[in-house]
């Protein structure tokens, strides 16, 4: 059964998009121009239609055209399974991103049970060999897919770290402040620790045989946050190391997803540029595999630029991996040549700017 699909998208005041509206026809999406045209910004206009702050982490006020300044605003038409349904999301000039569904304000995290969103991005190249914080990033947002509600937990787990460090930093010693915050902690981490093993379990069922995108053996790193038993507890043994340091340092917040070519037996660290790029595509459709048997919960997908990084074969591989699936897929790259072998299965838009404004209009297959 297809999955909720975007049909209508429109942009204002936007990044480089001063104005745009786009009608999508359920086919695989593919955008084309040179850099710097606005492509990706299309695919973060997406990809703020989850809760977080989309593919680029950015700040509301980041996100206004410049050099007006005017606030932005983000208006869409899902259709899910059994409805269709409004989206919006704006911030005005100063103020914090709002949220509205069917016309009704609405939590951010509430996007997430219409619609789920997982990209993949060129600053994601060296996931496998930078910082943990990218990969928990990665892992939560493929969660999310799964669980709707780890929004929730998460927010509600950094809520309360966030309020634990800053006694930290201040030096607060009163255990009683401590135990309270310590015990919300511990009741936030349970579900969100629960939901992450519970994705990777699914991302390693769902995975394919070694094709064009091998398969990945995965396993969550407690990393130098591990602890034993109660998180509480162990918050509240580790105080004396966590004041000295100025911040928690026990806790799933310093987990590290690690990922290993499973057919070689290799770290994902350790292979080759293309491979790493290969591991993540075959989580990404994973992912997708994964939620295709849920009513209603297959993901859009955003692939930024990937075509541009894969050879002929893996391309080729990749369209057809995408049209077999009934999630609905955004594709950018620089060149119509780049998607050729997706001539007649995909919509075709192209981007061009001029003058500081992007525009987007059908292209020709």
């Amino acid at each position: 059964m297809p999955g909720p699909a975007i049909t209508a998208l429109s942009l204002s005041h936007f990044r480089s998009h001063l104005g745009a509206r786009l009608a999508f026809d359920g086919r695989v999406v593919t955008l084309t121009g040179p850099n710097g045209a606005g492509k990706t910004n299309v695919l973060e206009a997406i990809s703020l239609l989850s809760p977080g702050r989309g593919l680029r982490q950015a700040q509301a006020e980041d996100l206004a055209r410049r050099p007006e300044g005017r606030g932005w605003k983000i208006v869409s038409q899902v259709r899910g399974e059994a409805a269709v349904h409004a989206l919006e999301t704006w911030a005005e000039p100063g103020g914090t991103r709002q949220v509205r569904i069917d016309g009704k304000p609405a939590p951010q995290v509430a996007l997430g049970r219409i619609l789920r969103v997982v990209w993949l991005v060129p600053a994601m190249d060296r996931l496998w060999i930078e910082g943990a914080e990218g990969r928990r990033r990665f892992l939560d947002r493929l969660t999310l897919s799964f669980a709707p509600d780890h929004a929730e937990s998460v927010l509600a787990y950094d809520r309360t770290m966030r309020d634990r460090n800053r006694l930290l930093r201040d030096q607060v010693t009163d255990p009683h402040w401590y135990a309270a915050l310590e015990a919300q902690m511990a009741v936030a981490a349970r579900p969100l620790m629960a939901a992450r093993a519970a994705a990777v379990a699914r991302l390693q069922t769902a995975q394919g045989e070694d094709t064009a995108f091998p398969r990945a053996t995965l396993a969550i790193d407690p990393g130098e946050g591990a602890f034993e038993g109660d998180l509480a507890e162990a918050l509240a043994a580790g105080r004396r190391r966590d004041l000295a340091a100025g911040r928690t340092l026990t806790g799933p917040h310093r987990a590290d997803l690690s990922a290993a070519y499973a057919a070689k037996g290799v770290p994902a660290a350790q292979c080759s540029t293309g491979e790493q790029k290969a591991l993540l595509i075959s989580l990404i459709l994973a992912n997708a595999r994964a939620l295709a048997a849920e009513p209603g919960a297959l993901p859009v997908l955003l692939l930024d630029e990937v075509a541009a990084h894969l050879d002929g074969d893996r391309r080729a591989a990749l369209y057809d991996a995408l049209c077999g699936l009934d999630a609905q897929s955004f594709l950018t790259g620089t060149e119509t040549a780049l998607f050729e072998t997706l001539a007649g299965r995909a919509q075709r838009l192209g981007v061009t700017e001029e003058g500081g404004v992007s525009r987007i209009g059908e292209t020709t297959p």
